[in-house]
């Protein structure tokens, strides 16, 4: 009894601060208090949720029965959407709050939402080796599916929470993806229903402009409903060698040489400050010296890059050998370097052992209850950001992420980019390998102001013919985002699939919030019609409240494209 009252007495202490300081101020200051005691338990929940409910439906085999019915049901929905005049533009239904990216997709309370609730797996063919999913399935549903019957994925992003459909339309990475490539690039064919409500499968030989166009499109050419993608033999454990490196031309020289070596399965890199990282080298293997195993993935476990840094201190290298999905997700119990800003004792060993197990909180959830206050908290003063380079750049761009934001640890990641048409490929007619740059943390460089620094970053990677994964904020020009990207299928295939009314284009939705709007001054203070991107049905509104921080003066007056007809302008 007396430790029920010494709980109880706790949590009434705890509503009384919260009533006295204001649920907005332990939000901000006091965020931790908020995710040990609730969205941890919650994000628990979740997991425990989606798990059973996943096992349950593949042995059940009710999921194949069923996909056919759902994606009737969303031919359905877009088809009555047309019928209703084409009003406005439709995305999917999905809550912005529940996507791994910490963006805050404004857009989708103003577009027409196509519920779109296809998230199991359908089918294993070990034959074929390939893998056919809904798009809303995670890689922890993979994982845990594959490596239980001795398959996994060639390239398996790190995350639990990211989703087929978010890694096809977006891009995903993997410390295997120097063999393998980007997500896109282990895909062997796509399923969507287009703008019309037809049905359309795609495969290289099969529709293949589609094929190749949807990658990186963000789902502004129709809706996914399904992918096959290929699998391979997995094995127990990942043999890992750690190898500190000092000075920056011997960490990029090091690099570049494992990231070219073909008995190299995985290949990363943890950079911790501008001359210091450490260099992982993996291969699979099933057996494994008892001496040397380690369970990365347990919850007691030092966070993954913690673990690592810890061979830079010791400045000797070592080998051990990890269980296969501990090593696919090293990274999701810490989400990366990120929870060391939210828990800053997380990786204390007593909060380990007692809470570990309830490690990490959904990023969805902390999204959902971060607040307009701590959303912009985190606009202006925090990074999330992945670059893609050309190898050979990798010295010259490691010192423009020092000079431009100083955020460390910075994650090295190798891959292979293959000659194909689309958004994403080299600038010569081969293949070439790139590097993922992963900036993750608080900005330490004096003056830090997000869009300025950000713009120059992005010009240093348009100069190295480099990408800028679109799940962050992007503060590109419509010139200067399409001079990075190429946009030539993509255009066209947007005009004869009837894309331009039925979908936003690939860059308004990847604005910051504060642009979603897609307006500019017609006075001139800032933008052209060109830059709007709009072709057709432009109407003119007197707006009374400053946008995005400028100052309305008398007379201006601001361009919306008529699918923005009665959406409510941010105050």
């Amino acid at each position: 009894m007396e430790p029920a009252v010494s709980l109880a007495v706790c949590a009434l202490l705890f509503l009384l601060w919260v009533r006295v300081k204001g649920l907005e101020f332990v939000l901000i200051h006091q965020r931790w208090v908020f995710v040990c005691l609730f969205l941890l338990p919650l994000s628990l929940i979740f997991d425990i949720y989606y798990y059973v409910r996943a096992w349950v439906v593949f042995k059940l085999s009710s999921a194949p029965r069923l996909h056919g019915q759902r994606v009737r049901d969303i031919q359905k929905q877009v088809r009555e959407w047309k019928e209703q005049g084409s009003k406005t533009f439709m995305c999917t239904g999905r809550p912005g709050w529940l996507t791994v990216s910490l963006r805050v997709g404004k857009y989708k309370k103003t577009h027409k939402n196509i519920m779109i609730n296809l998230m199991d797996i359908l089918e294993v063919d070990t034959k074929k080796q390939i893998v056919r999913v809904e798009p809303l399935v995670t890689m922890g549903q993979v994982t845990a599916l594959l490596t239980s019957i001795g398959w996994t994925l060639p390239v398996l992003p790190e995350l639990d929470d990211l989703t087929v459909g978010g890694l096809i339309m977006g891009t995903g990475i993997e410390s295997s993806s120097h063999k393998y490539g980007l997500f896109q690039h282990i895909c062997t064919a796509y399923e969507l229903v287009l703008a019309d409500g037809s049905f359309v499968r795609c495969t290289p030989s099969e529709n293949s402009d589609l094929f190749y166009a949807v990658p990186w499109s963000c789902g502004t050419l129709g809706f996914l409903v399904a992918a096959e993608i290929r699998i391979i033999p997995a094995k127990k454990y990942v043999k890992l060698r750690f190898e500190p490196v000092r000075g920056l031309e011997a960490i990029c020289n090091k690099f570049t040489r494992e990231s070219q070596r073909p008995e190299n399965h995985f290949v990363e890199g943890l950079l911790y400050s501008l001359d210091e990282a450490v260099i992982m080298t993996g291969v699979m293997t099933d057996k494994a010296e008892p001496s040397k195993l380690n369970s990365i993935g347990s919850y007691y476990k030092p966070w993954f890059f913690k673990h690592v840094e810890n061979y830079l201190k010791a400045n000797e290298g070592g080998l051990e050998y990890i269980p296969l999905r501990h090593y696919y997700h090293r990274h999701t119990r810490s989400i990366f370097w990120e929870l060391q800003d939210i828990i800053p004792f997380g990786n204390n060993p007593i909060f380990r052992y007692l809470f570990g197990w309830m490690v990490p909180p959904k990023i969805s959830l902390l999204k959902l209850t971060q607040g307009e206050t701590l959303r912009k908290l985190y606009e202006q003063h925090h990074v999330v950001q992945d670059m893609l380079v050309p190898m050979k750049c990798l010295s010259q761009a490691v010192h423009t992420f020092h000079n431009d934001i100083h955020v460390y640890p910075i994650w090295l990641c190798p891959f292979i980019l293959p000659s194909q048409p689309g958004l994403v490929h080299p600038k010569g007619d081969e293949a070439e390998l790139y590097v993922d740059i992963g900036a993750y943390g608080e900005p330490r460089v004096k003056h830090f102001e997000a869009r300025s620094c950000m713009r120059q970053l992005e010009k240093f990677v348009r100069s190295v013919h480099g990408f800028q994964m679109l799940y962050a904020d992007c503060y590109m020009s419509r010139e200067e985002f399409w001079e990075m990207f190429d946009g030539s299928l993509y255009h066209r295939l947007r005009e004869r699939l009837g894309c331009q009314d039925a979908f936003p284009e690939l860059l308004e939705l990847r604005s910051p919030a504060s642009l979603a709007l897609r307006c500019v001054l017609v006075s001139g203070l800032i933008g052209t019609r060109r830059e709007v991107g709009e072709t057709s049905h432009v109407r003119f509104w007197h707006v009374p409240l400053p946008l995005a921080g400028f100052q309305r003066q008398p007379g201006h007056r601001l361009w919306l494209s008529h699918k923005q007809e009665g959406a409510r302008i941010p105050e």
